[in-house]
């Protein structure tokens, strides 16, 4: 794997794919900056070698041209201060003025470009605008790992006019790494959580996993239409009865591959949908009419924790019922608490997916697991098998 490291960046301009797609509030200020912070130390190498670093990202979703909310200057000084250094900004990705302030830059001095996204070349993966984009970097380094499922011409075509020159940063190079000790792991039992709404955007995963995986814990939403598909009730809760089939083909997958798929075996049920809705515990496959599933039971608690802290190795992808309501907050939080122990205990776990991601944040246990993706769906296709445009363009 080319990584930065390859490479003493010494008198070169570094452009750097990032993702600084972080939450503002409606003062425009930065809420979360993670991911901004997840970047520092490819930037770092680089400034300390006496390279000079342009940094180029995406921010939100501009429909018409540039807005001024989705500006990437709103970054800079938070920026500075992260690195202890004044960061410049153009006001432009492409043309004269960017390319003038690339040119002009010392060693060890940081030049923010403007959002990527102001030009629809940009998802559009226009090679034109890639290439102008390309004039800006001696060195092409690919930090944004959020973004490397998608083609856009600053994830993956910009990496053709670098032949030689191309390099993943750390974030890149780190989420590979984890994904793989998941996918290649040695050290058994490995264990995936996955939970979320619907069947239908795990069933994919599950295929994958089967053969490299001893268990797969059941949760969410998800786990209802497994519940009904085995004859259950499931009262008003979430269901895809069209994928019936699919349920019964992964049971009969895992059974023959030696996999031990667990499912809930009580639920709390609210009954509504809201924060203040009426609540009661039943049989996962005996939820009243009128009620809805919206988080695993007592019981299945005890039998998750159990199964997860005897783990070696483990994903989690995906919250075990609507955790953003404190009343079906309880399954998430205990099987995230198991996790971390697990991990205390000397097992691998790796957090993925948005849900999984902010539920671990919410509750502090991101900074007791092994590794949090950055990724979101990104992490998604590459656990699916799918081949990462921002990858491959650094590989081939």
């Amino acid at each position: 794997m080319a990584t930065i490291d390859s490479l003493n960046f010494d008198g070169k301009r570094a452009l750097i794919r990032v993702d600084f797609n972080v939450p503002l509030n409606d003062s425009l200020e930065i809420t979360d900056d993670t991911r901004i912070r997840a970047a520092l130390p490819t930037i770092q190498k680089i400034l300390a070698d006496g390279g000079s670093v342009i940094l180029m990202s995406h921010l939100g979703r501009p429909k018409n041209g540039p807005e001024d909310v989705f500006s990437l200057r709103h970054l800079v000084a938070h920026l500075s201060d992260l690195l202890g250094r004044d960061v410049q900004f153009a006001s432009d990705c492409i043309g004269a003025d960017a390319l003038e302030a690339s040119r002009d830059l010392k060693s060890s001095e940081v030049l923010l470009l403007e959002n990527l996204r102001f030009y629809p070349e940009e998802t559009a993966g226009d090679r034109s605008f890639a290439q102008k984009l390309s004039e800006l970097g001696d060195v092409y380094v690919n930090d944004a790992f959020g973004t490397a499922h998608r083609a856009h011409a600053s994830t993956a075509i910009i990496a053709e006019f670098f032949a030689g020159q191309k390099y993943f940063g750390y974030v890149m190079a780190s989420e590979i790494e984890n994904v793989q000790k998941v996918l290649e792991s040695e050290a058994q039992p490995v264990v995936a959580i996955l939970g979320g709404a619907k069947v239908s955007s795990k069933i994919t995963i599950i295929e994958k996993l089967l053969p490299k995986v001893d268990h797969i814990i059941i949760g969410g939403g998800m786990s209802y239409t497994f519940a009904l598909a085995a004859g259950g009730k499931i009262g008003n809760s979430l269901v895809e009865t069209e994928h019936f089939e699919t349920v019964a083909q992964i049971a009969k997958a895992a059974k023959e591959q030696g996999v031990t798929i667990h499912l809930p075996i009580d639920s709390v049920n609210g009954d509504r949908f809201a924060s203040d809705a009426e609540v009661a515990i039943s049989d996962a496959n005996d939820v009243p009419d009128g009620w809805m599933g919206l988080d695993i039971g007592p019981k299945t608690i005890d039998l998750y924790s159990s199964v997860i802290k005897n783990a070696a190795t483990i994903l989690w992808n995906g919250p075990m019922g609507v955790f953003e309501m404190e009343a079906f907050s309880n399954g998430t939080k205990a099987i995230g608490e198991a996790i971390c122990e697990a991990t205390e205990g000397g097992a691998f776990s790796l957090v993925g997916g948005g849900d999984s991601v902010a539920a671990a944040k919410q509750y502090g246990f991101a900074e007791r697991v092994s590794y949090v993706s950055t990724g979101g769906g990104a992490m998604l296709e590459y656990l699916e098998g799918k081949e990462l445009p921002g990858i491959a363009a650094i590989l081939n």
